[in-house]
């Protein structure tokens, strides 16, 4: 593990999840607060979207720690926002051992 380098601002969102009237539910990102954060790019691939093709890439970003149900504790589910840019989170893991950084396993897509 080298050191992390914090040069990245990004806007934590969460979901927010609103009763339609019609028995199902509208879906609203909420801004939840800003992490400086490390990006570190993994692999990427060519999929199928909805509505046509989809460029995928997975990204490691890291961000200090923060108390487990601490707002800025981020969790799968919700997702990192960089002005157009928005990575997906799948999973956060502690990096280090004496836990002053979380490594976040967040996927793109780009439709292409």
């Amino acid at each position: 593990m080298g050191v992390v380098t914090l040069n990245r601002k990004l806007v934590l969102e969460g979901v927010d999840r609103m009763p339609d009237g019609a028995g199902g539910y509208t879906e609203t990102w909420v801004e939840l607060g800003t992490l400086w954060a490390e990006i570190t790019a993994r692999t990427g691939r060519e999929a199928a979207g909805e509505g046509g093709s989809l460029s995928s890439t997975g990204y490691r970003i890291s961000v200090r720690a923060a108390p487990y149900g601490a707002p800025s504790r981020p969790v799968p589910g919700q997702r990192f926002r960089e002005g157009l840019r928005l990575f997906r989170i799948e999973s956060v893991a502690e990096r280090d051992g004496a836990a002053r950084y979380l490594t976040c396993f967040c996927e793109e897509e780009v439709a292409i």
